[in-house]
């Protein structure tokens, strides 16, 4: 029987119990693991000042180089670029939206104009570089936690992904999807990740993969690599495919949303290679993006 690492809050159990489900379809039993990780272990402390590689995953990488666990499922989002050596992203799973959405209070007469919640660099500076008179406070915990902070506090409302409001039945708690603001990179999707060297269940877990949004979300990840910075960074990134063709959207921006640089590019399917995202990054470097981190 295969032994699903997760997380312990509520949305990487759901997560879990999907890729639980898809392998009982494939005819693979399994059952999950509860692992608590760093990131989740401290809660009054902003996620970037905790360190961009691992917060979330570090405890399940242990966890399966110590062969107590076969897989473990993460939001690939807070998955390193770069894996442990002896460790492989080995299937990553349809997609869901990538977009935030705003999340207002319950009772909005309370609300205190021009307040937003977020504890993400990338929406905070998103945010700002639409909305430059607006005052950022941080927001930290799982998402029903986030919610009743929202639900208890004067602001204008808080800053989520969609794709983990939809997983925990929370969609009709979305007061508006914010199409402008770029997700993080991989955002909405699933990763799976194995042992390097195990051969067997690397070809068990490759059934549940789809191949398309591997591609987009291997785009994206090369795009963050190149640009030596993690998910804790000002960095947006949206790979899409239709008919044919992967579009993407990616942009870099000052902490404070005073600047912004963006490549949008389009590539036919016949044409993909991994090193597409590598490229792309480099058309920011040569725009300024180290300076502009820099500053």
């Amino acid at each position: 029987m295969l032994k699903i690492g997760a997380r312990r809050s509520r949305l990487a159990l759901w997560q879990a119990n999907h890729v639980q489900q898809l392998l009982k379809k494939s005819g693979h039993a399994s059952e999950i693991i509860e692992i608590e990780s760093f990131g989740d272990q401290i809660q009054d402390i902003p996620i970037h000042k905790l360190g961009d590689k691992g917060v979330f995953t570090k405890a399940l990488d242990i966890a399966l180089l110590n062969h107590d666990i076969d897989l473990a499922v993460h939001s690939l989002k807070d998955v390193p670029t770069k894996l442990d050596e002896n460790l492989t992203l080995a299937s990553v799973p349809a997609r869901e939206n990538p977009l935030d959405v705003l999340v207002s209070p319950l009772n909005t007469e309370s609300s205190k104009k021009d307040v937003i919640a977020t504890g993400s660099i990338r929406r905070k500076a998103f945010w700002l570089n639409k909305h430059p008179n607006y005052e950022i406070t941080g927001l930290r915990g799982n998402v029903p936690t986030r919610i009743a902070k929202v639900d208890n506090s004067y602001w204008i409302g808080g800053i989520f992904a969609l794709a983990g409001l939809k997983r925990l039945g929370l969609s009709d708690r979305i007061s508006e999807t914010l199409d402008w603001m770029l997700p993080a990179p991989s955002q909405g999707a699933l990763g799976i990740v194995c042992r390097g060297n195990d051969r067997k269940n690397i070809a068990i877990f490759s059934l549940l993969e789809d191949a398309f949004i591997r591609k987009c979300v291997d785009t994206e990840r090369m795009f963050l690599n190149t640009l030596e910075l993690g998910c804790s960074s000002p960095v947006g990134a949206l790979t899409t495919y239709k008919n044919g063709v992967f579009s993407f959207n990616g942009a870099i921006l000052s902490k404070d949303g005073t600047e912004k640089l963006e490549v949008h590019e389009s590539l036919i399917e016949d044409n993909y290679n991994l090193e597409w995202g590598k490229q792309l990054a480099k058309k920011l470097i040569e725009d300024g993006a180290f300076k502009l981190i820099e500053r």
